[in-house]
């Protein structure tokens, strides 16, 4: 083997690279963010009383869930510009991992809130709290409690899955690393520093959510 390895010009590129990293993050929790809280609005139409609303959640939680996240990024960058809907890289990126987002936090929560006992929402009434109370601190804070470890699983496949929206020119951190890989010829150099940057970003933030849970949810369970 002839090869001679040189990391010199990854290192050159760090702030580069770091600007990635700041890139990923960025998109990363805002699809997070969104995909969340529409999330919540698909599961509250799954759990509805109204066949027309099951009907839509269900049509799309199925879609989303049983076709490639590459295929969705592709769709809203390249397939909605035929209904004159134009995204930059970014834009698409984002809307396509919320999509993506909301229908598996959609699932996950749903899982959560059906995992509340009826008696706690009736006695929750019989102390004379508000719906709005009720859902509040009886149903969604618990459900989100038992769900938590799932959502901080979603936030972190989320952001590695992030490295797919490269195709659509997105600037992250693996767009970054391959405009490099083009300039310096570097490929195994530069792929394996950025497997080890978004192993390092996984085991933190794992470390870090985790913390936050026991901080947040740290009342007893019953």
């Amino acid at each position: 083997m002839n090869y001679t390895f040189d990391f010199s010009p990854v290192l050159a590129a760090w702030p580069t690279l770091l600007e990635g990293v700041i890139g990923t993050l960025r998109m990363s929790s805002l699809s997070m963010v969104f995909g969340l809280s529409l999330g919540i609005v698909f599961m509250l139409m799954r759990l509805s009383n109204q066949k027309v609303l099951r009907i839509i959640a269900i049509g799309y939680i199925e879609l989303i869930r049983n076709t490639p996240i590459l295929v969705q990024v592709f769709f809203v960058f390249f397939g909605m510009p035929a209904i004159g809907i134009r995204l930059s890289g970014e834009q698409a990126a984002i809307l396509a991992m919320t999509l993506n987002c909301a229908a598996y936090a959609a699932e996950i929560v749903r899982g959560g809130v059906q995992s509340i006992r009826p008696g706690q929402i009736e006695a929750g009434r019989a102390l004379g709290m508000h719906t709005a109370d009720i859902y509040r601190f009886i149903v969604f804070r618990p459900a989100i409690r038992a769900v938590y470890p799932a959502l901080c699983s979603q936030f972190i496949l989320m952001m590695l899955n992030s490295s797919l929206v490269s195709s659509v020119s997105a600037e992250e951190l693996t767009y970054f690393a391959q405009t490099l890989d083009s300039q310096t010829f570097r490929s195994f150099e530069i792929y394996l520093t950025l497997g080890v940057i978004y192993l390092v970003l996984s085991q933190f933030f794992s470390a870090a959510l985790s913390m936050i849970g026991r901080v947040y949810f740290s009342y007893p369970a019953k």
